[in-house]
């Protein structure tokens, strides 16, 4: 038997016996199977759940375009404008990849919105996915950090003035402000020792992070298994192979799902790769296409859309609007109160919590508060598995009028995107200021009204139609 075993793998191809020396040394085809290969996965999967695969094929294809920069761009202030413009008008193909990694940026963020949004309508950030969220979290945290380095690498008008505002926003924090503000400069202005921090950041401390988050998030899904449009999990419903009743294993099944969607976002991407790479100044604009000037501000400045929600909510923080938060702050103290069983000590310490809040808002700048309320805006996602109290995770069992919650809820996020990126008046301020609080609000009283309603029934399997 061994010698007919050993003639065996003698008599084996190539590839097979290449594949089979890599894995006497690393185990690359357990990794494989355990992350994909075998890997059973729901069988109920939709197009919802093409996008986790869309956003490692954009990282990669941000990873790739940018090494290929950094072989002709120059991180100095004199001759970083000069060198992207090498870059566009002389290297072969320079034009093509400069696009890409710009048109790249967008398509990313327009990716993990969409795979984001997934995970609020099935409800993908409940236990036992927990984690998994929370490591999500911290890739689009990141994404946001590698977007905001690189803004200011091509040394444009609206680069640099930009990254002004911006850093300048840290100078509002009360006490640490002016140290932090210049700590992230490295000089009293934007200048070269900014661009060199940024560009270190930009190209390898947040990329090492984004990876490595990249792969947690992974691993840690496929440690726990992937939800699905039911909210059901399938490990409950073992069959007699040991793998879920509804589940499949996602190669083959998923692979080609993935690589159909992979060809529609090509082509999609491709089209305003050649025909539309600034999207008529949403994705690049005109004014990053003028040397920076330290001496001309523009008219209007503001950052990329995908930033433009949060700095909406950043204008919308006005010394009147104050008013309206220590409003809100005395509102949802008391509904916590009054409509929670805490004990008395949880109560009295929410009390002090309310009271010293009111206090902050009446002696700080509204400018600090701007600020808070930016980051804050962002980082209340994480707290999202603890805020959702639905008896069931999917939307599609939840109460219909939960549906119109996250309608206006999506209506308020894009209408702050779209307000983010106009010149500011009072009647654009007021706008915002409401959309804010609807933002806001989605995500404080979640605990009341996403528990409220009458629940549909969940089917003990999922529910799966054959294409």
């Amino acid at each position: 038997m061994a010698r007919i075993e050993k003639k065996h793998r003698a008599d084996a191809p190539v590839a097979e016996k290449a594949l089979n020396w890599v894995d006497a040394r690393f185990p690359l085809s357990k990794l494989w199977n355990d992350q994909w290969g075998q890997y059973y996965a729901p069988k109920n999967f939709n197009f919802w759940y093409i996008f986790g695969s869309l956003a490692m094929l954009v990282l990669v294809l941000q990873i790739v375009t940018g090494i290929f920069l950094t072989m002709h761009y120059k991180p100095d202030a004199s001759l970083a404008f000069a060198s992207l413009e090498y870059i566009m008008r002389d290297v072969p193909w320079g034009w093509l990849v400069r696009y890409m990694h710009s048109t790249g940026a967008s398509a990313f963020f327009i990716i993990v919105y969409l795979h984001m949004t997934r995970a609020l309508l099935y409800g993908s950030y409940r236990k036992p996915r927990e984690l998994i969220w929370l490591f999500g979290v911290g890739i689009f945290l990141c994404l946001m950090g590698e977007a905001f380095f690189g803004y200011l690498l091509p040394w444009g008008q609206m680069s640099y003035w930009g990254a002004q505002v911006i850093v300048n926003l840290f100078g509002a924090i009360p006490l640490i402000g002016p140290d932090l503000s210049l700590w992230i400069r490295g000089d009293y202005v934007i200048s070269d020792a900014t661009l060199n921090r940024f560009f270190a950041f930009h190209v390898i401390a947040i990329p090492l992070a984004l990876l490595g988050l990249a792969a947690a998030h992974v691993i840690a899904l496929h440690e726990v298994g992937s939800g699905n449009p039911d909210g059901i999990e399938v490990k409950d419903y073992p069959g007699a192979d040991g793998h879920p009743l509804d589940s499949i294993p996602s190669h083959p099944y998923y692979s080609v799902h993935d690589i159909f969607g992979v060809s529609v976002f090509l082509l999609v991407f491709s089209a305003i790769l050649f025909f539309a790479p600034e999207m008529g100044g949403y994705f690049l604009e005109s004014n990053n296409f003028i040397a920076a000037d330290s001496l001309k501000t523009p008219p209007h400045i503001s950052p990329v859309w995908y930033f433009t929600p949060y700095y909406s909510i950043l204008r919308a923080t006005t010394s009147q609007f104050v008013y309206a938060l220590m409003a809100a702050v005395v509102a949802y103290t008391g509904l916590i109160v009054f409509k929670t069983k805490l004990n008395r000590f949880s109560k009295t310490l929410l009390v002090a919590g309310g009271v010293a809040s009111l206090v902050a808002l009446n002696v700080l700048e509204a400018k600090f508060f701007g600020v808070v309320l930016m980051g804050v805006s962002v980082m209340i996602l994480a707290a999202l598995p603890w805020l959702d109290q639905s008896l069931v995770k999917s939307i599609r069992y939840r109460p219909n009028w939960h549906k119109h919650v996250y309608l206006i809820f999506a209506l308020a996020f894009l209408r702050l995107g779209y307000l983010g990126t106009l010149p500011t008046n009072d009647a654009r301020t007021l706008e915002a200021q409401i959309w804010t609080l609807v933002y806001f609000g989605f995500f404080l009283l979640m605990p009341w009204w996403s528990a409220s309603g009458t629940f549909k029934p969940v089917p003990t399997r999922v529910t799966f139609h054959a294409h």
